[in-house]
């Protein structure tokens, strides 16, 4: 088993730099840039760009009286941009003492190329050096770090709720296969993934948050105000209040999947002959389901678990947060695309594309966990 991991843990790099690569050759190629995103905010405003850059005729009024930045932003300005974000650099003539500058007329601006500035990323990625935000002033880990609390909030509870009750659900479905109880759930699971998360989120606030009917839960945010003052049982209770709303909407199309899996998983196994052969060694059929079929019919669930798990933690609902006003990796990854902020979107790309292949490993240890007859290094 050790053999199989590190082989798993060597395709990791590979893998990794391939999405990258990927990802990277598709923003050379999309229309726009974060140049383009401030200069489409500041044109036509003359006092910030007077501020931003320290020249006094961005800002000045021109003889008919406009704004000169109106027409266009100062090139040293774009020019210095372009150095800051790390698309270009100063190059300076040989012999040169001073402190390079775009002012100065013994130095230039030099574009630097996708393929050199790939190369750069990707070397400080190596020291999980993310660098940071174009737009926000705060490096991209404490960024990141100050929206995962709402992505673990989403994740963590949507993933444990689903698991503890749509495995007993499908447990029990399973077991009785074809009666009332087994068609009225069944009938409910699909009419819930049928509803889309946005229109259930939507009628949970109107039905419970102070829309047409009662006012039970809290409209936006994960506490109250005040919350750093308040007891460890009512900070607990503040907590679950916020949440209940939001995990809820997420949780709407989770349950259908994972309760009709477990449940086929269980009649494929209880079908099998080593089921009635076991029955027919007078076995109780508790010690049949979880001491036999379980093992083996748990295999597939445990197999969705790292794609149930990154898809809820890391792609929390865009549209739950916006609904709720809860600030997560959802909005975050939105804004970053449309602002083209690439720093947060290489970063964050990086280090949850990382974070899934390690998941994925652990998934197989998972495996072998569940059933120790499973051997991945004999098998390949």
């Amino acid at each position: 088993m050790g053999a199989y991991i590190l082989r798993r843990l060597a395709l990791v790099i590979p893998t990794l730099l391939g999405v990258m690569i990927i990802n990277f050759g598709l923003t050379q190629l999309v229309p726009g840039g974060p140049i383009d995103q401030i200069q489409a905010r500041l044109e036509g405003e003359g006092d910030s760009i007077q501020n931003l850059t320290g020249t006094e005729d961005a800002g000045a009024e021109d003889e008919g009286g406009g704004y000169v930045g109106a027409r266009g932003l100062p090139p040293e300005f774009l020019a210095q941009l372009e150095v800051q974000f790390g698309f270009a650099r100063i190059v300076c003539a040989e012999g040169f003492t001073g402190e390079p500058s775009i002012k100065s007329p013994e130095c230039k601006k030099e574009a630097i190329p996708a393929v050199e500035r790939f190369f750069i990323m990707m070397g400080n990625y190596l020291t999980f050096d993310f660098g940071e935000s174009y737009f926000r002033s705060i490096s991209v880990v404490d960024l990141i770090l100050e929206k995962m609390p709402v992505s673990i909030t989403l994740g963590l509870w949507s993933t444990l709720i689903a698991y503890l009750v749509s495995i007993p659900l499908g447990i029990r479905k399973a077991v009785q296969d074809g009666s009332s109880f087994d068609t009225w759930t069944s009938g409910i699971i699909i009419a819930a993934y049928a509803i889309p998360g946005f229109l259930f989120a939507i009628m949970l606030m109107v039905v419970f948050a102070g829309g047409s009917y009662f006012q039970w839960f809290p409209l936006r945010g994960l506490t109250s105000e005040g919350w750093q003052d308040f007891t460890l049982w009512e900070k607990i209770v503040d907590y679950l209040w916020h949440i209940t709303l939001p995990v809820t909407a997420q949780l709407i199309s989770a349950f259908a999947t994972l309760t009709l899996l477990t449940k086929n998983s269980f009649l494929d196994e209880i079908k099998k002959q080593y089921v009635m052969t076991a029955r027919a060694k007078g076995l109780s059929e508790a010690r049949v389901l979880y001491g036999h079929v379980f093992r083996n019919a748990m295999l597939i669930v445990i197999a969705g678990f790292p794609g149930l798990f990154l898809g809820v933690f890391f792609g929390s609902s865009l549209i739950i947060e916006v609904i709720f006003s809860l600030d997560g990796l959802g909005q975050l990854g939105f804004r970053s695309a449309v602002e083209r902020d690439y720093p947060v979107i290489f970063g964050t790309l990086f280090a949850f594309g990382l974070i899934g292949l390690v998941v994925g490993i652990l998934s197989d240890l998972m495996y072998v966990l569940v059933d120790p007859r499973i051997d991945f290094e004999r098998r390949s």
